[in-house]
């Protein structure tokens, strides 16, 4: 059994819409975050730095075009026949009036070679009259609206001071889906008083329930200039970082009880070792991926094994 018959991988899901090779390229659009400017709250999730996910080209001094075209010179020179996906990737990237937000996507989708959009934002930002213009765009583009949904669990959204219950996430995943569009989410394993596997495993089995197509899971990890890493350095008895070895097992549990439709596009992330405060694992995404993959052969494991419908 192969890896892709193990489980369902974003780069097969991307092979059944596009006949050639496609790569995200990350956009930093300057939004701000309803967590961050006072609508919600300050200082925005505990957990977050956005320093950690940002290419060297995504600078908002930089237009949207400009950022796509540096991102495209990295990957041209070895792929010449590259096409992209403008990933508006930082902090809220719906979070603005709608004319602005159209004239920001179709400034993406106008750059060459350019193929789609995937937007992340978060569940309580998402209205009805940008639902209408997505819906639209849906039709002559490729669309992928990512979520973070980061916890199934009210009591942990108010730990990390998220700002929207699982309600709000469920609410917007469903009116997503049911205009046709193509809806992922984004979780994090282990965030704390969610580190016991049952709770792990009912997270999986609460997110198969709804219409989501992909799903993106990775490690908590503590990071420098968060209120969580200042957490960490203080009580460091209050967390448990999961050693590499154990995090294997337990994605591949979480995997098993998945919906087996459900694509899966990422297991880990990396942050930058000048940020990162721990847990320093030293492995990057496709060594994590063929460990996964041999475990899971170790295991005869399968996406959906367990999954009870």
């Amino acid at each position: 059994m192969d890896r892709q018959s193990r489980y369902k991988d974003f780069s097969g899901f991307l092979a059944g819409y596009f006949p050639f090779k496609v790569q995200k390229l990350s956009v930093n659009a300057g939004f701000s975050c309803p967590n961050r400017d006072g609508t919600k709250g300050y200082g925005g999730c505990t957990y977050c730095n956005n320093q950690t996910f940002n290419p060297a080209y995504c600078r908002t001094e930089k237009t949207i075009a400009v950022q796509l075209e540096e991102g495209k010179q990295f990957f041209s020179r070895k792929y010449p026949q590259m096409k992209y996906l403008a990933y508006f990737q930082a902090y809220t990237n719906t979070y603005a009036g709608l004319d602005s937000l159209v004239r920001m996507y179709e400034e993406a989708l106008g750059v060459p070679d350019v193929v789609g959009l995937v937007i992340g934002t978060r569940p309580d930002c998402m209205p009805d009259a940008l639902l209408d213009y997505l819906e639209e765009l849906n039709n002559r583009t490729f669309l992928l609206v990512e979520y973070g949904i980061e916890s199934t669990d009210d009591g942990t959204l108010r730990r990390i001071n998220r700002g929207h219950t699982f309600a709000c996430t469920e609410d917007a995943v469903r009116r997503t889906s049911a205009r046709g569009i193509r809806t992922g989410g984004h979780v994090i394993v282990g965030l704390p008083g969610e580190e016991g596997r049952d709770k792990i495993i009912r997270q999986a089995e609460i997110l198969s329930g709804l219409p989501l197509v992909t799903l993106k899971l990775h490690q908590l990890q503590l990071i420098k200039g968060t209120r969580m890493g200042e957490e960490y350095l203080r009580c460091p008895g209050d967390f448990h970082l999961f050693t590499a070895e154990e995090y294997v097992d337990l994605v591949i549990d979480y995997i098993e009880h998945l919906r087996p439709d459900l694509v899966l596009e990422r297991f880990i992330s990396q942050s930058p070792k000048e940020l990162l405060i721990a847990p320093d694992w030293g492995m990057k995404n496709y060594e994590f991926t063929n460990l996964l993959h041999k475990r899971m052969e170790e295991r005869d494991a399968w996406q959906g094994k367990y999954f009870k419908t």
